[in-house]
C-alpha cells in the first residue's frame, strides 16, 4: 500500500484529472474494509457506494470525499451509542449534528460512524463492547506495534489512544481524510500522537457542541483529525464556518516558548529521541525556541483536587443511566464517572473561580511568545494486551491513562488551542509535537504549525 496522500493532493489531483472520485472512494472503502481497519467502525454508511455510482464532478470544498465521524455525534438515521451499550435502545437521530451537518454541507461522505472509549472517558482507546482498534502509524505506512518472533503474530499491536480511537485510525489508515471527534482531555491529539497524523483541537466555543453527547460541558471540543496541517486549516473552517488567514511569515519570525515544568518529565527513550531532534532541526531552521519554566502548571493538581469538571458534569448526565445500567458500563468509565457524585456545590464553583483565575496568571505568564512547543505525550503507545480490560491491569491503564493526558489536558483547562503533529521517522513508533496557546489564538498556532510541519517533513 502506497501512503495515503492528504486531502488537499488529492482535491489538486481531481481537479487536474489525474484521477476521479470514483478511483479515490473506491480506495477509501477497501481500506476501510480492511483488516487495518478492525474494530474501527462502528457502523459503514451506505451513502458512499451511492456516491461511486455519482457524477465526477467536483461538488463543494470536500468534492465528495470520505469523512468519518465519532460514535458520540448524531447522524441522521443512526443510533447515537457514544460507543456504549447502555444507549443501544435509543431512538435513532432525527437530523445531523452540526458538526456532521457541516462536513456534508461542504461536499464530504460520510464513510461510517466510528469507535472510541466508552462516553469518552480515558486517553488509552479501549473499549470492552466493541473491541480496540490497534494503532496505525501514518508515517509509516503500518501497525504501529512491537515486533515479536513469532511469524504467526509479527507484531504485538499498540493501543491506539482515545477517546477518539477510530476516528483516528480511520484517517492514520486512508479510509477517510477527515476524522471528526471531540477533544475534553486530549481526546483529538493523544490518538492523533499515536497514529502519526494531524490532530487540531481549536478553541472550544469556536464550533457548535450540539448534538454530541457529552463528557464535560464546560471543556468539550469539537474537532478534526486529519494527514496535514493543511488539511486540518481546511476541516476547521468547514466546522467553524470561518476563514484561516495565512501568515507570510517564516520560522524564524516566530516567538515559541517550551516550557520545561512538567511536561518535559518522565519522557519515554522513544519520545526523548524525537523531541530533541525536532527541536535541534527547528533551531537549525531558524526557530527562536526559548525555555521557559511555566510554575503554574503545578497549581492543577490542587486544582482539581476535587475531581475536575469531567467528573461534576458527567455524573450530572448519568446518574439516572448508572442507577439503572451500571453493571453495563465499562468498569474503568464507571469509576470515573462516579467520582462526581462526592463533589459538593460550593467545590464547583471554586472550580470555576479557580481555573479563570488560573487562565489569567498563565496567560501573564506566557505574554509575548505567539505559541509554546510541548510533546504531545511523554510516552510511546503501550500494547493493547497490557491495557485490556482486567483488575490486574488496571494500575498500569491509570498510570498510562494519566500520562497519556498530561500534557494535553493542560491546553483544555487553559481554554486554549493545540495543534499535534508527528515528528517521528519512518519505522518508528508515532511521537507528536503539540503547537499551543491560550484561548483564540487558533489562527496562530496554525500558521506556526504549518512553518514547523514544513521544516520537519525536509528532514523526515
Amino acid at each position: 500500500m502506497n501512503t495515503p496522500a492528504d486531502l488537499i493532493s488529492t482535491l489538486q489531483a481531481l481537479a487536474s484529472g489525474l484521477t476521479t472520485r470514483q478511483e479515490v472512494l473506491q480506495t477509501c472503502i477497501e481500506k476501510a474494509l480492511s483488516p487495518a481497519c478492525e474494530h474501527v467502525f462502528l457502523s459503514l454508511l451506505a451513502e458512499l457506494p451511492h456516491t461511486l455510482k455519482g457524477t465526477n464532478k467536483v461538488q463543494g470544498a470536500l468534492a465528495g470525499l470520505p469523512f468519518s465521524a465519532k460514535d458520540l455525534f448524531d447522524v441522521e438515521g443512526e443510533t447515537t451509542t457514544a460507543g456504549s451499550i447502555v444507549l443501544k435502545n435509543k431512538p435513532s437521530a432525527s437530523r445531523d449534528c452540526p458538526a456532521v451537518a457541516s462536513m456534508r454541507a461542504a461536499g464530504g461522505s460520510l464513510i461510517g460512524r466510528t469507535n472510541m472509549v466508552e462516553f469518552a472517558f480515558s486517553g488509552v482507546g479501549i473499549n470492552p463492547h466493541f473491541g480496540t482498534p490497534a494503532a496505525w502509524d501514518a508515517v509509516s505506512n503500518e501497525w504501529a506495534g512491537l515486533p515479536t518472533n513469532s511469524s504467526t503474530a509479527p507484531f504485538e499491536p499498540l493501543v491506539p489512544g482515545g477517546s477518539s480511537s477510530g476516528a483516528a485510525v480511520s484517517v492514520a489508515t486512508g479510509a477517510a481524510f477527515i476524522g471528526l471527534g471531540s477533544d475534553t482531555g486530549g481526546s483529538i491529539r493523544i490518538p492523533a500522537a499515536l497514529n502519526g497524523i494531524v490532530g487540531f483541537k481549536n478553541t472550544a466555543r469556536r464550533v457548535s457542541t450540539q448534538g454530541a453527547v457529552p463528557l464535560s460541558t464546560t471543556m468539550d471540543t469539537i474537532c478534526a483529525m486529519t494527514r496535514s496541517v493543511r488539511d486540518g486549516i481546511l476541516a476547521h473552517e468547514i466546522l467553524a464556518h470561518r476563514k484561516v488567514p495565512l501568515f507570510k511569515m517564516s520560522l524564524s519570525d516566530y516567538k515559541i516558548a517550551i516550557p520545561t515544568t512538567l511536561m518535559l518529565d518522565d519522557l519515554s527513550p522513544m519520545v526523548r529521541k524525537a523531541w530533541e531532534r525536532s527541536l535541534h532541526l527547528l533551531t537549525q531552521a531558524g526557530a527562536k525556541l526559548t525555555e521557559i519554566q511555566l510554575p503554574e502548571i503545578n497549581d492543577l493538581p490542587g486544582l482539581l483536587a476535587t475531581g475536575g469538571f469531567s467528573a461534576a458534569e458527567s455524573f450530572t448526565w448519568h446518574r439516572h443511566l448508572l442507577a439503572k445500567h451500571a453493571a453495563d458500563y465499562d468498569p474503568r468509565v464507571a469509576q470515573r464517572i462516579e467520582r462526581g457524585a462526592h463533589m459538593k456545590a460550593f467545590e464547583y464553583l471554586e472550580l470555576q473561580q479557580g481555573r479563570a483565575a488560573w487562565i489569567q496568571r498563565m496567560q501573564q505568564a506566557m505574554q509575548g511568545y505567539d505559541a509554546l512547543l510541548s510533546p504531545t505525550v511523554p510516552i510511546t503507545s503501550p500494547t493493547i494486551a497490557s491495557m485490556a480490560p482486567g483488575v490486574e491491569r488496571d494500575t498500569a491503564f491509570f498510570k498510562a491513562n494519566t500520562l497519556l493526558l498530561r500534557n494535553t489536558s493542560v491546553v483544555n483547562m487553559l481554554d486554549g488551542c493545540a495543534l499535534s503533529l508527528p515528528c517521528h521517522h519512518t519505522g518508528e513508533l508515532p511521537v507528536s509535537l503539540m503547537v499551543w496557546q491560550g484561548p483564540m489564538a487558533d489562527d496562530v498556532v496554525l500558521n506556526v504549525s504549518l512553518a514547523i510541519e514544513h521544516h520537519l517533513k525536509l528532514n523526515a
